[in-house]
C-alpha cells in the first residue's frame, strides 16, 4: 500500500491547511485560524498579553477577559493547540472507534452473535474524527474569543523588550504577559529517519488510508494508546521500547496488566530495543534494530515516533524580555509561575514537567490569580492526576510506593482486585485493580493507581480525597451506588478499616466487613 510520505517538519506553520482539506477540516481552519483575517489594531497597552492559544493560553485569556482585563491573545497556528488539533480530541475519537471494534469482536462473550470477521472502514473512522474535531473547534474559535472582548492576533510573537512584543509588525505593550506556547514532539536522533519519513502526533491524524504495518517507536502514553488503537483498527503494530518496561514510570503491576491486554490484541512489544538506522526500500521503511544486543531488521509501511515532548521556546526572543529558559526544561518559573521577569508568567507544557491538558488548565487558573491579583497560588501544592487511555485505562495520582520510600516515608498499601467487584464481573471488565498507598500507621492517602476500563473517571474520587485531606478510612463511609466499578474504592477503604479493629472487634464484625457489597 502506498501512503503519503510525511516529514517531521510538516506542520501547519507554512500554510493554514490541515490535510485532507475536506469540509470538516475547512470548518476547523475557519474557526481556529480564519484565512485572510486581518489582525486588530493593538490597544495602547494591555493588562495581559497571552502567547499561545492552546489549553493554557485559552483558559488564561478567557478567564482574564471575563474579569474585565484588556487581553491580547497571540497564536501562530490554530487556536485550540495540540489538545484540539493533534492531541486529546483526535486521539480519543480514534480510540473510541477502536474500542467499538473490539467490543464487537468480543460480542460472543456476552451471548451476542455477530457475523464472522469485523470489517473496519478506516477512512470512515478518520472522517468521524475530523467531523467531531470540527464540531468541538467551535469552543475554541477566534470569533468566540473576540466576542469575549479578547484581541486575537494570528502570527508569530517575538519579544522586543521586557514589556512589549511584536506580531506581524505590530507592537503590543503589556503590563503582564503569559507564555503558553506548549510543546512539540521530541525528535528521534536516528540515521536516515528524516529521509525515510515518519509520523508524530502532529501528522498521524492526516491519515486517510490504513498502513498495513505500523512501527511505534516509544512505549510511553502516546505510543501505547495509538499502538493498541491502530492494531484494533486492522494494522499490524509493533512497539519499540528502549527500556525493559513500557510506561516505564508507571506502577509495574499496571504495566504488566496492559502487557497482557496487548498480547490479547496481538500487539508486538519489543522491549530493550532501539532503532539504529532507518532507510526506504520502495514503499517500505526498513528499520535496523538493536534488540538486547542482537541486530535485527524490521520492515513497515509507516513509522510513528512518540518519545516525548520538548517545550516550544524557539523564535520568542526571550532574551530581550529577560526571561530565563533552556531547551530541556523550557521557561524557568518559580512556585508562583513567574519567570525571571516578574511581569511575565508561564503556564502549561512550556514550563511544566507534567505535560497534560489538565495541568495546563490548572496552571492557567493559577496565573490569572497571581498575575492580575497578586495571588499566592503555589504550583507545588497542586495534586496532579493523569491517565493513559489504553484498554484498560491506567490512572494515577500522588506518589508511587518507591517515591514515598525515597522520601523516607513508610507506607502501607491496600489493593482491591476488580475480579472481586460485582459490576466489573458483570461488565466482563474484571482485569484491573485499585491500589492505594497510605502513610504507615495512618489513613493519609499518599498516592493511588487504578487499572480499569474507566480508570480516568474513577481516579478523581481519590484525587478529591487527597486535596481535601480526607483519609482512606473516611472513604469507607461514602455510600457508592451499587453496582458500580467505583465500589472498588470503597472496598479498598474497607480493607484499611479492618486493620484498625481490635481482635475482638474483628471477630464480631468479621462477617459484615468481609462481605464485599
Amino acid at each position: 500500500m502506498k501512503l503519503q510520505q510525511p516529514k517531521e517538519e510538516q506542520t501547519m506553520s507554512d500554510s493554514v491547511r490541515v490535510e485532507p482539506m475536506d469540509s470538516y477540516n475547512q470548518e476547523l481552519v475557519q474557526n481556529t485560524h480564519p484565512p485572510d483575517r486581518p489582525n486588530p489594531t493593538p490597544a495602547d497597552r494591555y493588562n495581559l498579553v497571552v502567547i499561545g492559544a492552546g489549553s493554557a493560553g485559552l483558559v488564561t485569556a478567557a478567564g482574564a477577559a471575563g474579569l474585565g482585563a484588556k487581553v491580547a491573545l497571540v497564536e501562530r497556528h490554530l487556536l485550540g493547540g495540540d489538545c484540539l488539533n493533534v492531541g486529546c480530541v483526535p486521539s480519543k475519537c480514534v480510540i473510541r472507534s477502536a474500542r467499538v471494534r473490539q467490543e464487537i469482536q468480543d460480542a460472543a462473550r456476552y451471548g451476542i452473535d455477530v457475523p464472522d470477521g469485523v470489517d473496519v472502514d478506516f477512512p470512515a473512522v478518520m472522517e468521524r474524527m475530523r467531523k467531531l474535531r470540527s464540531r468541538i473547534s467551535h469552543h475554541d474559535a477566534v470569533e468566540k474569543f473576540e466576542d469575549m472582548g479578547v484581541d486575537v492576533f494570528l502570527g508569530d510573537a517575538r519579544f522586543t523588550g521586557p514589556d512589549a512584543l511584536e506580531v506581524d509588525g505590530e507592537r503590543l505593550n503589556f503590563a503582564r504577559a503569559v507564555i503558553a506556547t506548549g510543546s512539540t514532539p521530541r525528535k528521534l536522533p536516528v540515521e536516515g529517519i528524516d529521509e525515510a519519513g515518519y509520523y508524530t502526533n502532529e501528522t498521524i491524524f492526516t491519515l486517510t488510508e490504513r498502513p498495513d504495518r505500523l512501527v511505534v517507536i516509544g512505549g510511553g502514553p502516546l505510543g501505547c494508546e495509538l499502538a493498541q488503537a491502530f492494531q484494533r483498527l486492522g494494522c499490524d503494530v509493533t512497539i519499540l521500547q528502549r527500556s525493559g518496561q513500557f510506561l516505564r514510570k508507571e506502577d509495574p503491576d499496571a504495566a504488566d496488566l496492559l502487557a497482557e491486554s496487548f498480547r490479547k490484541d496481538d500487539v508486538t512489544v519489543c522491549l530493550n530495543t532501539v532503532a539504529t538506522r532507518v532507510s526506504s526500500d520502495g514503499g517500505e521503511k526498513v528499520l535496523q534494530l538493536d534488540s538486547d544486543g542482537q541486530e535485527e531488521t524490521l520492515r513497515a509501511d509507516a513509522i510513528l515516533v512518540g518519545i516525548g515532548r520538548v517545550p516550544t521556546v524557539d523564535g520568542l526572543n526571550l532574551e530581550a524580555a529577560g526571561v530565563e529558559y533552556d531547551e530541556k526544561r523550557g521557561v524557568h518559573v518559580d512556585d508562583y509561575l513567574r519567570t525571571s521577569n516578574h511581569n511575565i508568567y508561564a503556564a502549561g507544557d512550556v514550563c511544566l514537567k507534567h505535560k497534560f491538558t489538565h495541568t495546563a488548565d490548572a496552571t492557567a487558573r493559577m496565573v490569572i490569580q497571581n498575575a492580575l491579583f497578586w495571588g499566592r497560588k503555589r504550583l507545588t501544592r497542586r495534586t496532579i492526576p493523569w491517565c493513559t487511555y489504553t484498554d484498560p485505562e491506567i490512572a494515577h495520582v500522588g506518589l508511587y510506593k518507591g517515591q514515598a520510600e525515597d522520601q523516607g516515608i513508610e507506607v502501607d498499601t491496600f489493593v482491591q482486585q476488580l475480579s472481586e467487584v460485582d459490576r466489573a464481573i458483570a461488565d466482563g471488565e474484571d482485569e484491573g485493580f485499585v491500589k492505594v498507598h497510605v502513610k504507615k500507621g495512618t489513613d493519609k492517602i499518599l498516592g493511588a493507581t487504578i487499572v480499569a476500563s474507566h480508570a480516568g473517571d474513577m481516579i478523581s474520587e481519590i484525587t478529591t480525597a487527597i486535596v481535601g485531606g480526607v483519609g482512606l478510612g473516611t472513604l469507607s463511609n461514602v455510600i457508592h451506588p451499587y453496582p458500580t466499578q467505583a465500589e472498588a474504592i470503597r472496598q479498598v477503604a474497607d480493607q484499611y478499616n479492618r486493620t484498625r479493629l481490635t481482635p475482638f472487634a474483628k471477630k464480631v464484625t468479621g462477617g459484615l466487613m468481609s462481605w464485599r457489597r
